[in-house]
């Protein structure tokens, strides 16, 4: 039997724990560690080494692509599987650009994680169907100029409702830096206002979207398909 140690990287704990009930349901598989955020994704695959990443694209403080990038730079070896709710053509390049072995709809989690891990660990990839597509409509797509991994952090925390300021404390950079970066993504995205900013985030997976008057948000609902809890787990006793 073969034995698997796997990290997941998801900052909803309903989904940690409907994947790591998956995964733990087969002989000889272990999920060593759990990340909530993208710099603790970063930390803990170099602690724990595991076989697979198992991670969520849209993360706080520093999203799945991004902390991707930064754990290929440090272990190029690295099979990492990313879990998603959306699709669209950017993130079928971004993947790809980012390392990727595998990208995953969490709404085939349920019936498709195993075959997934078990596809990367085979040395080879794996994509949910409706995804394959985008991916190959992406072949044939124009290339556009795309952000550097620090704009992409920028556009992040303006995305998550940062001010200037914070963003620079955030990233270590001066206020008059920040603003520079912000100017240029921008100019370079062609974006008129913060608002069009969140916008493009929200379309590209940088952030996810969240509709305050619907509760329910997309990570419930895949706990309801995971645990079988009609609220996923949300609801406090």
């Amino acid at each position: 039997m073969l034995k698997y140690r796997i990290l997941i990287a998801d900052d909803h704990e309903i989904v940690r724990h409907g994947l790591r009930a998956i995964l733990e349901a087969r002989q000889g598989w272990e999920v060593c560690g759990e990340a909530t955020d993208g710099w603790q994704a970063v930390k803990l695959t170099a602690e724990l080494k595991p076989d697979v990443v198992a991670m969520d694209i849209g993360m706080p403080n520093l999203n799945g692509l991004d902390a991707a990038r930064q754990i290929m730079r440090d272990n190029p070896r690295q099979k990492i599987l990313f879990l998603t709710m959306y699709q669209s053509e950017q993130l079928a390049r971004t993947i790809q650009q980012a390392g990727a072995r595998g990208l995953l709809l969490k709404s085939e989690a349920g019936s498709e994680l195993v075959n997934a891990i078990e596809t990367i660990q085979r040395s080879g990839n794996f994509f949910s169907t409706r995804l394959s597509t985008e991916l190959r409509g992406e072949q044939r797509s124009k290339s556009r100029e795309t952000l550097t991994p620090r704009e992409r952090q920028v556009v992040q925390l303006l995305a998550e409702g940062k001010t200037t300021k914070e963003v620079a404390c955030l990233l270590n950079l001066s206020v008059k830096t920040a603003e520079t970066h912000r100017s240029n993504i921008m100019a370079k995205l062609g974006l008129h206002s913060i608002s069009e900013v969140v916008l493009y985030a929200v379309r590209n997976n940088i952030v996810q979207a969240f509709n305050p008057a619907n509760p329910i948000t997309p990570e419930m609902q895949l706990g309801d398909q995971l645990t079988g809890d009609p609220l996923g787990g949300f609801l406090a006793e």
